[in-house]
């Protein structure tokens, strides 16, 4: 695999929304489209569909395995599981079919990579409540993957040009999100951020901690979580040769990251870290599990229902997500 372009699955996502749309849009891209060999896991008749509705040109191609991609120039190449009946396909609609065809996109994904026939998966966007009604109760694509490759220690890392952000939580509630806040859980999204900024190219990264509290807690003044929890985190991990720093308030940290001063940072809960990404641009972002044995990469946004059967969505974070996947094939060790 190492001797080509990149081999990437292409999840189509939830049929519902903008994601076979998204492709076709993304694949014309010279920045995406010529950096890598692409198969995209979904239905082709609704990727042929996406195709005549943004007025894309090319062609789709329906196969049965990978081994029967050809990676031709204005030809894209979909493994068709053909678990779509497009005459009950609702734009923007929740709905058990496209909730379970979705997850088996991911499923065969997942299964690619861990059996290393493609480099990396690169996923269009789910809606977690039709998931939940095809039969598949997990909260988003990051436990899915956690289960099917059969791992624990996993966080989610959003990234932009400008920052990367790793999440000690991410979908609880900010009560639970206490709760979950260990001195462990910390240690261990530190060194999975640290050895993910490597992969993206980054030498030695530097890491700032964000604080759970105002002010970091202004020394036990507005919490003590910073003292007594998330401080000797850093401490462990930094003896461990990490370079990181904090906790920092977090007001603060993601701007003076965002002006490079530090290469990555820890957020505690979902929006502290999703808020500061989304707002330089929620379509420079990326999602990227880590801790798992496989490369995964995401648009940082959810299925575009108000977009969906329209043409109108921007590709932009997919291409994005993309661009990511290579890097970080190329820089696997």
């Amino acid at each position: 695999m190492n001797q080509q372009k990149p081999l990437l699955a292409i999840t189509m996502g939830d049929a519902a929304g903008s994601g076979a749309e998204l492709i076709t849009k993304a694949m014309i891209e010279p920045e995406a489209r010529d950096i890598c060999r692409p198969v995209v896991i979904g239905d082709a008749a609704a990727m042929r569909v996406a195709l005549k509705i943004t007025g894309t040109p090319g062609e789709i191609r329906g196969i049965r395995t990978l081994d029967e991609a050809k990676f031709e120039k204005g030809i894209l190449d979909v493994i068709d599981l053909k678990n779509l009946d497009l005459t009950k396909l609702k734009y923007a609609t929740i709905s058990a079919m496209t909730g379970k065809a979705a997850f088996e996109y991911i499923a065969m994904a997942i299964d690619l990579a861990l059996a290393k026939e493609v480099d990396a998966m690169v996923t269009s966007a789910i809606n977690k409540e039709s998931l939940n009604m095809g039969g598949y109760h997990y909260d988003g694509h990051t436990e899915i993957l956690a289960d099917k490759c059969k791992v624990t220690d996993v966080c989610m890392m959003l990234t932009s040009p400008k920052l990367r952000i790793s999440h000690a939580t991410t979908h609880v509630s900010l009560r639970k999100a206490t709760e979950i806040i260990t001195t462990k859980r910390i240690a261990t999204v530190i060194r999975l951020t640290d050895s993910a900024t490597r992969q993206m190219g980054v030498a030695s990264p530097s890491i700032a901690v964000a604080g759970l509290n105002p002010h970091a807690g202004e020394h036990g003044l507005f919490g003590d979580q910073e003292e007594k929890i998330i401080s000797p985190a850093i401490k462990q991990t930094s003896e461990e040769g990490i370079n990181v720093t904090g906790p920092y308030p977090p007001d603060s940290v993601f701007y003076r990251a965002s002006q490079g001063q530090f290469d990555a940072n820890v957020a505690m809960y979902h929006d502290q870290g999703h808020i500061a990404i989304k707002m330089l641009g929620i379509l420079d972002g990326v999602n990227v599990t880590l801790g798992l044995p496989i490369i995964r990469t995401s648009v940082d946004h959810g299925t575009n229902f108000g977009k969906a059967g329209k043409g109108t969505a921007d590709p932009k974070s997919l291409v994005e997500a993309i661009k990511l996947a290579v890097l970080m094939s190329h820089n696997r060790k």
